[in-house]
């Protein structure tokens, strides 16, 4: 009787292998679901605690910036200003800081059977996403309260920051979760480079009033700025600037497609190494 042999074998180069991904969908809920119950497990608060942080920096914020140093934010008021930056930076950071540990803390199940690899910090992904729905509930609760007037096309440029957020955060997230199964080092440089790339985003102060123009483009690098300049496009009377936008956009897709490739290139050992 003739035996057959049948090799399994990720997708190569770029490929998101979204056929593969659409197979495995159930995988993917499971996944997802599985780490949202394990964040709140035995927590009180429970899922109050997304919606906490985004509010407790937002008052820090607003107590120590909005009386001692005047911030222009045009029409629109610091809380709600601060508040819109915190949560798509908060989707941001948690999105690359558990996507970036997912291989090491899954590595069981790793080392066992056989499903797309990209699960894994996909679900990472959506879990931060999961959080993030509930601090913009929080927000749109905020901009009623303080009359922020918010108009029919606002969606459209919600959702463009959001995108960006997303497809930055996923490509750095596969970077680093890639690095950190062969490089156990990366694992404790990532809080410290959330730290440095939150201080360069304009979440608590515009960059419209950093005045060196070269400054001012070096902070566009970071993907975060484009998404927020998108974001509050439509809560202040302050002009979008194209240039940050342009130069954010390239980053977020430099970011993804460097992610993607290297976490496909060394996809094959991941078994072996976590």
């Amino acid at each position: 009787m003739e035996k057959f042999i049948t090799h399994i074998q990720p997708p190569k180069g770029l490929s998101l292998g979204l056929k593969e991904l659409w197979q495995y969908r159930e995988l993917f809920y499971f996944f997802t679901w599985r780490d949202i119950k394990v964040k709140y497990k035995q927590t009180y608060l429970g899922i109050l605690w997304a919606l906490l942080q985004p509010l407790g920096m937002m008052a820090l914020f607003t107590l120590l910036f909005s009386k001692t140093w005047k911030i222009d934010t045009g029409t629109t008021a610091y809380p709600i200003f601060v508040l819109s930056g915190l949560i798509l930076w908060n989707l941001f950071s948690s999105s690359v800081s558990h996507a970036g540990e997912s291989m090491i803390q899954n590595a069981n199940i790793i080392r066992k059977i056989y499903f797309p690899r990209l699960i894994i910090p996909g679900s990472s992904v959506l879990v931060a996403l999961f959080d993030f729905l509930m601090g913009l509930f929080v927000f749109f609760i905020f901009c009623f309260i303080y009359k922020q007037p918010l108009h029919w096309y606002s969606v459209f440029y919600f959702a463009a920051g959001i995108l960006i957020i997303l497809i930055a955060g996923f490509g750095a997230g596969t970077f680093l979760t890639a690095l950190n199964v062969k490089y156990r080092d990366f694992r404790y440089t990532i809080p410290f480079l959330l730290q440095v790339l939150f201080f360069s985003s304009q979440v608590i102060y515009p960059l419209y009033s950093v005045q060196q123009t070269w400054l001012k483009y070096l902070l566009a690098i970071n993907p975060v700025n484009a998404a927020i300049e998108l974001f509050r496009a439509t809560l202040s009377n302050h002009p979008i600037d194209s240039t940050t936008i342009s130069i954010g956009l390239t980053s977020t897709v430099i970011i993804f497609f460097v992610g993607l490739y290297y976490f496909r290139k060394t996809e094959a050992y991941f078994a072996d190494l976590a």
